[in-house]
């Protein structure tokens, strides 16, 4: 069965936009759990533009299911991380100007400082992820510094998707591809961003597939239908498979 992890940051980036103390994450986290959710994710950025310190301290205090970290390996956050001790942590590009991640880590060429900074997190019994795109050579890299997971970067595929499935084959086989490498390569397969509604049912097809972390899609749907039922939804999709 494929796991659904919700990301929830844009429950903050609302909050944020008026500087109140709602919405609110925590609350959004047992709203995700009560609809299914397999774990919950945020992301603590550099410049704190949305989920802040204190919420994923509180959030990993109230939730019963798994929290997983997106970080960037900056040794601010890696200390956050290691104070915070989540289940998982996934690292990430970031770029200040940036709306949104832009596409994969660079594993291949930072690899004695990830592997430094993996080592550090695994020792404080945290799983590590590498959010990355789907390049044998990057997948290479991340079993080379003893990650335990991917995250392959599902942004491209779902920019072609909108052109309609046959514009996406190329870049959709390319994640298959990754999915075999991965496996063999020793690395728990996950994936993300970009997916939604109608494009997920295909990635979702994926035979070692260990879950998709899916946020914008969910919050932006929750606007219309509620936050629960929007997470309920999605985890249909993925039973089905």
């Amino acid at each position: 069965m494929i796991k659904l992890g919700v990301n929830i940051d844009h429950i903050a980036t609302l909050r944020q936009a008026r500087m109140e103390d709602y919405p609110s994450p925590v609350k959004a986290v047992a709203i995700c759990e009560k609809a299914g959710a397999d774990s919950i994710t945020t992301h603590l950025r550099e410049d704190r533009r949305h989920i802040q310190d204190k919420d994923v301290f509180e959030i990993k205090q109230c939730m019963r299911t798994k929290l997983n970290f997106e970080m960037a390996a900056c040794d601010e956050i890696v200390n956050v991380a290691l104070k915070l001790q989540p289940y998982s942590v996934c690292i990430v590009p970031e770029k200040r100007q940036e709306i949104t991640t832009e596409g994969g880590l660079d594993v291949a060429g930072q690899k004695n400082h990830l592997s430094e900074v993996v080592k550090k997190l695994q020792d404080k019994g945290i799983m590590v992820s590498m959010f990355i795109d789907p390049e044998p050579i990057q997948i290479k890299a991340c079993a080379d510094i003893k990650a335990n997971a991917i995250e392959i970067h599902t942004g491209k595929y779902a920019n072609l998707f909108k052109l309609g499935k046959d514009q996406a084959a190329t870049e959709f086989e390319k994640i298959k591809q990754a999915s075999v490498l991965a496996e063999q390569s020793g690395l728990i397969f996950n994936a993300g961003h970009g997916l939604d509604y109608n494009n997920v049912s295909n990635i979702c097809t994926i035979k070692n597939l260990n879950e998709l972390n899916i946020g914008f899609s969910i919050i932006a749907q929750a606007v219309f239908d509620g936050l629960e039922k929007a997470v309920i939804d999605m985890k249909k999709i993925l039973l089905k498979y």
